[in-house]
């Protein structure tokens, strides 16, 4: 099978986003259906629901939207376009980023990114200008495929809290 150049979706994000989490590159499933996290094996959409005390999982997606925006927090991807043959981010070539310093440019109130897995750290720390009050961390991915466990992932995820609470 010969790769396919994908492009990812438009930021879900609005201008009082505090929490922007990036990922890299949808998934085939995602693609697909047009939906972020769309794989059903995907731990994203529990992930933060717990991480905003909401059963994200058993919402039809535009209500898990309404519910993050709500939440104040945003969701992107750090890639705008690559070649991959299958969902792995092991498999993505010749990727071309996106702007991530512009969208960061349009969120005032933003307190933390956070990168979904590896590969969107790999490339989106090196899109990334110098945040003054903008933490950013790396989280383990929320797929299937990182095997640390949910409860592992859980731990790690429920530190975007921090940016999602009203001082």
């Amino acid at each position: 099978m010969s790769p396919v150049r994908h492009a990812s979706f438009a930021p879900h994000v609005a201008p009082d986003t505090r929490l922007l989490i990036l990922g890299s590159l949808p998934g085939a499933r995602s693609l697909a259906d047009r939906q972020y996290y769309a794989h059903p094996t995907n731990q994203f959409w529990r992930l933060v629901g717990e991480v905003i005390e909401q059963p994200l999982a058993a919402l039809p997606y535009d209500d898990r939207l309404t519910a993050l925006r709500a939440a104040r927090a945003g969701l992107w991807d750090v890639i705008r376009t690559a070649e991959r043959r299958a969902s792995s981010d092991s498999l993505i070539r010749d990727a071309e980023a996106h702007d991530l310093a512009a969208l960061v440019a349009t969120l005032p109130d933003l307190r933390l990114i956070a990168f979904n897995g590896g590969k969107a750290a790999a490339i989106g720390r090196r899109q990334l200008p110098v945040l003054d009050g903008v933490d950013v961390i790396d989280l383990p991915s929320s797929s299937a495929a990182n095997t640390i466990g949910y409860a592992a992932k859980l731990e790690r995820w429920l530190r975007l809290r921090e940016a999602l609470v009203n001082e």
